[in-house]
């Protein structure tokens, strides 16, 4: 199996656990009275990250990675983790509001507001970077300020009354 490939399927056998994680605490949350807002973008946050991956598979099997990009997306995870680790059974891949709910901020929380979209983006750049593909890597990073900036603005907007607590 080509290093490439190897890289890929951890990384999906990766998100996929993010998404079974986040799907049983979207489940806990809405039963608490939580809602989703923006419910209609999450839709389109889905596609870029499938096709992110995707595109990556396009590229050749034997394509040789960089070690030191890849030692840095592994260093990425490690954020991702400390991220999904402090925010514990309120992680969701959604934008999902408890009424009545505090603010994490506490972890990486502490120094941003928004250290997991800072994470993917350095992922949606980086991976690609390690396998030579500049033209993706910057497509998708595109994509992704896009989306994600949208993101933030409507989180901003729905979290300002729990900060001004």
């Amino acid at each position: 199996m080509s290093v490439l490939y190897a890289v890929v399927g951890l990384v999906v056998l990766h998100r996929l656990g993010e998404l079974a994680w986040a799907a049983r605490n979207t489940s806990r949350l809405r039963a608490e009275g939580a809602v989703e807002v923006d419910r209609r973008g999450y839709k389109w946050l889905v596609a870029l990250h499938a096709g992110w991956l995707a595109s990556l598979l396009t590229l050749p099997a034997d394509t040789p990675p960089s070690w030191p990009l890849l030692a840095l997306y592994a260093a990425l995870q490690l954020g991702r983790v400390w991220v999904i680790a402090t925010l514990g059974e309120r992680w969701t891949t959604r934008l999902i509001v408890l009424p009545g709910g505090r603010l994490v901020a506490r972890g990486p929380y502490r120094y941003m507001r928004h250290p997991n979209y800072a994470i993917v983006a350095g992922e949606i750049l980086v991976l690609p970077l390690a396998f030579g593909a500049a033209a993706l890597a910057l497509a998708f990073s595109a994509a992704n300020l896009v989306l994600v900036g949208r993101r933030i603005a409507i989180e901003d907007r729905v979290l300002a009354p729990y900060r001004a607590a």
